[in-house]
Formats: structure tokens, sequence, C-alpha cells
């Protein structure tokens, strides 16, 4: 009865995916998402070490100042590939949800390209280096002290919020996102505005991605994880 029942949750995905394949809007939008993702791959340690060498502003942040910098690397990276690796694997099972969690991490990175760049900022006094070997990959040689308006840890854990359609899952993801903001602020590594706005930008990054792979039309045809 197990392999039964396996084998029919294979066959189910596997028929979503063909489905979803037949569909040339869906097939375009998906290549084109994949072509920009390979294209955005190079700029990442560009951008990022160019913005380390400028100056910027150091906020007078009074909340944060109250936080004990403490070294919370692990449990942040726990959190980061954790929650990615169980958001994908939801997300996974409903192609049309799947091309628009891609659009969201494109316009969620290049909003935050935006935002860095016009919100020049110095990091905040005692911050201590996350330890996370998988992101820094994307960073270049030098440690990246000065991405921070918005929080991109924090934003990438409301996108999965967004995104996820179980209601289990999605109370996962807040509570994710909720930890996150406060980890980050007492490694101090993000200002607290950084933390604050975070959720507001990607819910718009989530609005603008959902319409260009316009998950809306379609999940009314293949409706995500019921209860």
């Amino acid at each position: 009865m197990i392999r039964n029942n396996v084998k029919e949750e294979r066959l189910s995905l596997s028929g979503q995916w063909t489905l979803a394949w037949q569909i040339p809007l869906f097939r375009q939008r998906l290549l084109v998402a994949i072509g920009i993702l390979l294209c955005l791959t190079p700029v990442f340690p560009l951008f990022y070490q160019y913005i380390e060498k400028r100056e910027g502003v150091v906020y007078e942040d009074f909340l944060l100042q109250l936080i004990p910098a403490v070294d919370v690397s692990i449990p942040i990276f726990m959190i980061t590939w954790g929650m990615a690796l169980f958001t994908l694997s939801r997300v996974i099972k409903v192609p049309h949800i799947f091309l628009g969690l891609l659009y969201g991490i494109i316009v969620l990175n290049v909003s935050r390209f935006i935002s860095i760049s016009l919100v020049p900022l110095n990091p905040p006094a005692g911050i201590i280096d996350i330890w996370d070997p998988i992101t820094d990959m994307f960073y270049g040689d030098t440690y990246v002290t000065k991405d921070l308006f918005y929080s991109g840890h924090t934003a990438t854990q409301f996108l999965f919020f967004l995104f996820l359609r179980k209601r289990t899952d999605k109370t996962l993801a807040l509570l994710s996102t909720l930890l996150m903001g406060m980890l980050v602020m007492i490694q101090h590594v993000h200002y607290t505005v950084d933390v604050v706005f975070a959720p507001l930008f990607t819910y718009l990054c989530y609005l603008l991605a959902s319409r260009l792979a316009r998950v809306d039309s379609f999940t009314d045809k293949t409706p995500p994880f019921t209860e």
C-alpha cells in the first residue's frame, strides 16, 4: 500500500509538470526566469563588492544599541537553508507556484540592488560576520557588510510565507520570518529599519512577481496545497 501511494504521488507530480509544460506561456516564462537567474549569478559578486567599497551613513539605531551583539550564525544558517529546502519541496509540487517563486526571487534581488544603491549605509557598531559558506559564494572575495537596506535574510523568509499555501506551512514561514528578523539584529548585521521594512518591500515584490508569472490565473486551475 505504501509503495502504491508513493507511485501515485510521483505520477501526480509528473502529471502536474507535464500539463504545465504543455502551456506555451508557462513554458516560455519558465525558460525566461531560468535565463534571468543565470544572468544574475555573475552580477551578484560584482554588485556586492562594489557597494562594500563605498562609504555610507551610520544610522543611529537606539533599539539596536540596547541589544548585545551575539554570534547566532548557526541558527541563521539553519533557518535560511532549511526553509529554502522546505519551501522548494512544497512549491515544486505545483509548477505555477514554483514559477511565481522564481520570479519572486528575481524581483526581490533586483529590488535590493536598487534599494541598497539608493540607501548607502555603513554596518552597525558591533557587527559580527555571519558564517554562511553557501551565501558567501554569491558575495565574492571580500565579506560583505553593507548590503543593508533592506534585510535579504528577513525578506526571503517572508517571500516563502507569501508563496506557501498550506496553513501550517505559512505559519512556520511566518515564525521563521520573525525569528530571522530578531537574529540578524542580535548579530548586529542589520539595523532595525532594515528588518521592519523588509516585509513591506517583499510584499510589493510578490505582487509584481505574481503578475509577471501570472500566478493568479494559474492557481484557479490547479489549487495548491489544500488542507
